[in-house]
């Protein structure tokens, strides 16, 4: 028979659960993209999304890139039609950057698609994997504040 492994320790759990949620989410990421927008556009275009208007300045900070950069992504994205810029009332010589209708509705299409893929996936699961998956939620949603 062989050896009994030893039980997992909480330093090894934390490094095999980053690498698995850093996979889910690029392959959620992976899903909801389509070839014409680079991954640095569309990331810029979800925290657009997820934290309203924003300035090139605080954009590059937050996504840690150059300025020069981020106004590339920037220029990239308003060509496409998903941002706009408009000077901000209390700063002349900066932008205010934000998303038009089109560039929610991209960010809607992008959720929804790496959704659907996700569940998809959880459907190929077992019953008992599934109620496993859903354990594991609630659990790790008890370590979240």
């Amino acid at each position: 028979m062989p050896p009994t492994p030893p039980p997992p320790t909480p330093a090894q759990t934390a490094v095999d659960l980053w690498a698995t949620v850093a996979r889910l989410l690029r392959r959620m990421r992976e899903a909801g993209a389509d070839d014409d927008l680079t991954p640095s556009q569309a990331s810029a275009l979800a925290r657009l999304g997820k934290g309203g208007v924003s300035t090139a300045s605080a954009l590059a900070g937050a996504e840690r890139v150059r300025p020069q950069s981020m106004a590339a992504t920037v220029d990239a994205l308003e060509s496409a039609g998903f941002v706009t810029r408009t000077p901000d009332p209390s700063d002349g010589r900066r932008q205010i950057i934000d998303l038009t209708d089109a560039g929610r509705a991209r960010l809607v299409g992008q959720r929804e698609a790496a959704a659907e893929w996700l569940e998809h996936a959880l459907s190929e699961l077992d019953p008992d994997e599934l109620a496993t998956v859903a354990s594991t939620i609630a659990i790790l949603g008890r370590l979240l504040p």
